[in-house]
């Protein structure tokens, strides 16, 4: 019995820090949403997460060489829309851009990563409510 009531308590308190975290992410987004200037093309900031996903390029995004800038590139946001009726289904869309990677400020690019980051941990949140509604409506079905 006490182990159940120990697993739930943990279960209970992770629940709880991924929303903590959840939240503070939110704040955090909507404040670079602005500063780096994506406020000017997605003037609506809940419209960035109708966007697929948003990439980064210039600057490296993988856990390794993470914000390790690639020599030659631009710093670019790229955000790919997705319209299942059009002939060509997801588009590019540039959502900022900042010129040579090397010659960026260095606080600028990693507001900028930070930003990339942050909107891919809650749109994985949203992924995730998207998937579970669509097991409870499967599971309604099939009872």
């Amino acid at each position: 019995m006490s182990s159940a009531l120990d697993r739930l308590k943990n279960l209970t308190n992770k629940i709880s820090s991924y929303e903590l975290a959840r939240k503070e992410n939110m704040t955090e987004l909507k404040k670079l949403y602005t500063e780096i200037g994506i406020d000017k093309k997605v003037e609506n900031f809940e419209e960035l997460f109708d966007f697929k996903a948003i990439n980064l390029s210039g600057v490296s995004l993988q856990e390794e060489n993470l914000g390790e800038i690639k020599e030659g590139k631009y710093l670019q946001i790229l955000a790919i829309s997705y319209d299942k009726n059009a002939t060509v289904k997801s588009k590019n869309i540039s959502l900022a851009y900042f010129g040579r990677v090397e010659s960026v400020d260095a606080e600028l690019k990693n507001s900028v990563v930070e930003f990339v980051i942050r909107y891919r941990f809650e749109k994985s949140f949203i992924n995730l409510e998207h998937y579970h509604q669509m097991l409870g409506s499967l599971c309604k079905k099939n009872a």
